[in-house]
């Protein structure tokens, strides 16, 4: 068995974890799905749905990775040759994520830039987006961060989570700390917290299902590849249970430092992604010291933006250090260079190569639905048949019951595996199929 390098503290590994989970997925997304689906009907949904899929598929991910001290696809390759394809979904849905979710990190940088040079947002965040090279640039910018992370290694990713994650909740709570004090900013905590049941229906469901495989980062190598660095003395259970905690601690306080805003100035709250964008710089216009609390939120959200990048080209490093035998920092700028390249069509979707289509899709959604509504779900799907029927996940028992710890619901977590989340999975990879189909279809 390889050895490899362990995180030099809990905290650290609970902070490089959780500094993977919370992302753009809480501070982006999760707010305007909440904002489409009913609010608190939404949010007792997905609370559910991380309880019985979200945790125990994180548990499923960690303990294998620490089992076998491998990238995910050698991992799985352990178990069986055959199940090495749910490690190559998971890598390269990994790799394809980071190439367009760079071009989201750009346009933050870009903001940071505009507020702490201008004090105001980019004049038009449209012809921003559309212009015919400089979202490229922005997109390198942040990718070269990400990239020179992960060169330094574990080490280098453990103190920039210990720093950007704490520094993260502070800065959520300033803004939040902001929005409570305007005028009816009563109507976003009654938003975020009493349900809507007329805004509530399957389409939530589904939504707040996928948002558990988005948020927790599931099924993308990231859990094995972070649990391949973790001590044998090290809690499983407890682990997975504090990074969903505090995942789902960030994104609530993401919709109570949104949402307040949003209703005090009377703004639709289901905006979709031009809320961070378009929606709230107007908010901060408004408000007395705005630039000065846009600079903080956008900060926040580039700090949650680089923690999840720099795990998602380390699950891609991990393989070119198992597998293809690179040092780390040849493997890790090779890695960064081709995802630099291969977002640029997503990057420029929006602008010059806006006319261009696939199935109905623009480049930029067209990566996003290879790996939301394909690689995810069958990476999903794989793992369980693997895992729960052609392996023994009595196995993964022991790895998690080393050193003495108790797993006293090893009963209820076997039986999720092999029934319970199969289920939930093949809903989420139906409900993607079908969502293609309608869009191929027009």
């Amino acid at each position: 068995m390889k050895t490899k390098n362990q995180w030099a503290s809990k905290l650290g590994f609970i902070m490089a974890t959780a500094g993977a989970a919370i992302g753009l997925g809480n501070l982006w997304k999760f707010p305007y799905l909440m904002g489409r689906n009913g609010g608190a009907s939404f949010l007792a949904v997905y609370l559910f749905f991380i309880c019985i899929l979200g945790v125990p598929v994180m548990m499923i991910e960690m303990s294998l990775g620490r089992r076998t001290r491998h990238d995910p696809i050698q991992a799985y390759g352990d178990i069986t040759s055959n199940a090495r394809i749910v490690g190559v979904f998971g890598v390269a849905a990994a790799f394809l994520i980071l190439s367009y979710y760079s071009v989201i990190g750009g346009w933050i940088i870009k903001y940071i830039v505009s507020y702490a040079s201008t004090f105001q947002a980019p004049a038009d965040f449209e012809a921003f987006i559309s212009a015919p090279f400089e979202p490229v640039v922005w997109h390198f910018l942040f990718l070269l961060v990400t990239t020179t992370i992960c060169c330094f290694g574990i080490g280098g990713i453990e103190k920039v989570s210990k720093i950007m994650m704490p520094l993260l909740f502070v800065l959520l709570l300033v803004i939040i700390g902001r929005g409570i004090t305007l005028p009816g900013a009563g109507e976003g905590f009654k938003f975020v917290f009493i349900p809507n049941r007329s805004a509530f229906n399957m389409t939530a469901v589904s939504a707040a299902l996928g948002q558990v495989f988005y948020s927790l980062s599931l099924c993308m190598g990231i859990t094995i590849t972070y649990g391949s660095y973790l001590s044998d003395q090290e809690n499983i259970p407890r682990s997975c249970l504090s990074v969903a905690g505090l995942d789902t601690v960030i994104a609530l306080m993401a919709g109570i430092a949104i949402f307040p805003a949003v209703f005090s100035f009377g703004l639709e709250p289901g905006q979709g992604p031009g809320l961070i964008f378009g929606t709230l710089p107007k908010v901060f216009s408004a408000i007395k010291g705005g630039p000065f609390f846009a600079l903080v939120f956008f900060t926040l959200v580039f700090f949650a933006a680089v923690t999840s990048a720099i795990a998602l080209l380390e699950v891609t490093v991990s393989f070119a250090l198992d597998t293809l035998r690179l040092s780390r920092r040849t493997g890790t700028i090779l890695l960064g260079t081709a995802c630099f390249l291969v977002g640029i069509p997503s990057a420029l979707s929006f602008g010059t190569l806006s006319h261009v289509t696939i199935l109905n899709y623009s480049v930029f959604d067209f990566i996003g639905m290879i790996t939301d509504n394909i690689l995810l779900p069958l990476g999903g799907v794989t793992m369980c048949y693997y895992i729960g029927w052609k392996w023994d996940p009595q196995y993964l028992v022991e790895e998690i019951e080393k050193d003495g710890i108790p797993f006293k619901l090893k009963k209820l977590w076997i039986l999720c595996i092999r029934f319970l989340t199969p289920i939930m999975v093949l809903a989420v990879t139906i409900t993607g199929f079908y969502n293609i189909y309608m869009t191929v279809r027009g």
